[in-house]
């Protein structure tokens, strides 16, 4: 098994980890397949522990991302619903409790701002499936991991684990499965185990692992329709402005590339910073609530790649906007995110419709 892991951070001196998104895929990422290396030296990355731990703890994540989900077409399933009918998975909680516990024991002063709290497996008695499947991956040694401990490291990312103040903090932000529709459609849709690190109010890393990602035949994106509910070119006269293409060989200056893309936002990001997709816009729609998590890791793999991410307005996106509880953007209009090429561009189009 292949699990694409994509890592950028934003305090390497030298060498860059990451070239522009004009350059391709293989010199943006690398696989990992049972173990990895980073692609620098220890004595010149600030954060070169952070890093290599949140590698190492994403991987392993997208491998009980798997194996989870090799079993979703058994004859039990394990397909549960939310209350706001996004299906949700073993997987779902077993990823934020593994990513959760290995990071707590590595850095215990830094707290996690996660999706999941543990209500929704306690009161669906889902919690001995998923002690199973995070006692396969954990590094818990001789110890024998209890229902407490994973119920308690799924809770320390929760709403309630953690009280911030205005003032700039450190924290970890984690998405643990991005795009759950498409963990549900099987090995063809795309879906992201998404984790961040913010340290005084900047975000210094992120990786992104995609387990299903596939870098040899751009046809493969094309199999899975996009979501309904996603964000895409409605209302932005962007037609006018600019062709949309399918082929990722023939974009040209005053072109967009245009696939269908399933299912969450980290899934798209990863795209345009891979140079598959050259915009991803989402509009902050009345009533709808944006969460750090599905933007955090992205934000800083598209800046160290070389694209831009911004509000509608041009400004950077505000991770503290949310004092209390580092959970919501507000983002004035919604989120831009480009090849940086056709920003500026996009934000006038934008602005003037």
């Amino acid at each position: 098994m292949n699990v694409l892991i994509h890592s950028a951070t934003s305090r390497f001196p030298n060498p860059r980890l990451h070239r522009p998104l004009r350059t391709s895929l293989r010199q943006c990422v690398f696989s990992v397949r049972s173990s990895f290396n980073l692609p620098f030296q220890e004595q010149k990355a600030k954060y070169y522990e952070h890093l290599q731990a949140a590698v190492g703890v994403v991987e392993r994540a997208c491998r009980l991302c798997v194996d989870v989900q090799k079993s979703l077409f058994s004859s039990d399933g394990k397909i549960i619903e939310k209350m706001d009918k996004t299906p949700v998975t073993v997987a779902d909680f077993g990823a934020q409790a593994l990513i959760s516990l290995e990071m707590s024991k590595l850095f215990p002063s830094i707290p996690l701002v996660a999706e999941e709290d543990s209500a929704f497996v306690r009161e669906n008695n889902l919690v001995d499936a998923v002690v199973e499947v995070v006692s396969d991956k954990a590094t818990i040694g001789d110890k024998e991991l209890s229902q407490d401990d994973v119920l308690k490291a799924i809770d320390r990312g929760g709403k309630d684990a953690y009280v911030f103040g205005p003032e700039p903090a450190t924290y970890w932000i984690l998405d643990p499965i991005d795009g759950t529709r498409g963990f549900v459609k099987g090995s063809e849709a795309l879906y992201v185990v998404g984790l961040a690190l913010i340290v005084e109010g900047e975000i210094v890393l992120g990786v992104m692992g995609c387990p299903n990602w596939q870098d040899e035949h751009l046809d493969e994106f094309n199999k899975v329709q996009g979501d309904a509910e996603s964000q895409t070119w409605e209302s932005l006269p962007l037609s006018t402005q600019f062709d949309a293409v399918t082929n990722a060989n023939s974009v040209g200056e005053k072109q967009i590339l245009l696939l269908p893309a399933c299912c969450g936002s980290l899934c798209k990001y990863l795209m345009v910073a891979s140079g598959r997709a050259s915009v991803f816009i989402v509009r902050a729609r009345t009533k709808t609530i944006i969460k750090v998590w599905d933007h955090a890791v992205g934000v800083i793999c598209i800046s160290e790649a070389g694209g831009r991410v911004t509000d509608w307005k041009g400004s950077q996106l505000d991770f503290a906007a949310d004092q209390i509880e580092r959970r919501v953007l507000f983002p004035s209009g919604g989120i831009l995110v480009t090849n940086d090429r056709l920003h500026n561009q996009i934000l006038e189009i934008i602005s003037s419709s």
